[in-house]
């Protein structure tokens, strides 16, 4: 297994702690070694959110710039202010309402570093379903479905179904599995 360096971003509320913790503790299950932190601004008025995760062989928690393999957001503008953290060749996945992600002035910036950018309406796809408070679990399907993520679909679904309360188990897998499917359906068409 190789070190992976991820940043989850987000606004306070939006439930990077779950997903943050959903993804640390599959990686715990599959084996690696875990380090993680987040960091709060005014996480409760809806603030900047910042998590770092680390799997691997780390000394220290905290994932600098330019070393980041994935950056998963929940928010666009926290996902371009956070672009600095992520590695040539690495992933961005964002939630966005734009149907046209990135932004013109961000693409010459992903070109250079070969960023894959992939984006979804999670947001949209949560409320239809019900669930609005689980955007962040429509973004996490929707990145299950690479296969270059650290943990599958399946090692993350189980995750999902051990950590979720009772009350909202089904609703979290149904969510998580929609962004799953939308995921598999954008790889096939790109």
């Amino acid at each position: 297994m190789k070190n992976i360096n991820m940043v989850l971003s987000g606004l306070g509320g939006q439930g990077i702690l779950f997903m943050t913790k959903v993804l640390a503790q599959a990686a715990l299950d599959k084996g690696y070694q875990v380090l993680g932190a987040e960091t709060h601004g005014m996480a409760q008025r809806g603030g900047s959110v910042i998590s770092h995760l680390r799997l691997g062989e780390f000394q220290n928690s905290l994932v600098r710039n330019g070393t980041a393999h994935f950056l998963l957001s929940l928010d666009e503008n926290e996902g371009y202010r956070n672009l600095a953290f992520l590695a040539p060749k690495s992933e961005l996945v964002v939630n966005t309402a734009s149907s046209s992600y990135p932004r013109e002035e961000v693409r010459p910036f992903l070109n250079k570093k070969k960023i894959t950018s992939r984006s979804v309406q999670a947001a949209a796809i949560a409320r239809k379903m019900g669930a609005p408070q689980s955007t962040n679990l429509v973004l996490l399907g929707y990145f299950s479905a690479s296969p270059k993520g650290p943990v599958t679909y399946e090692e993350l679904r189980r995750t999902i179904e051990k950590i979720s309360p009772d009350r909202v188990r089904e609703i979290n897998l149904k969510v998580f599995d929609a962004g799953f499917e939308k995921g598999q359906e954008d790889l096939k068409t790109k």
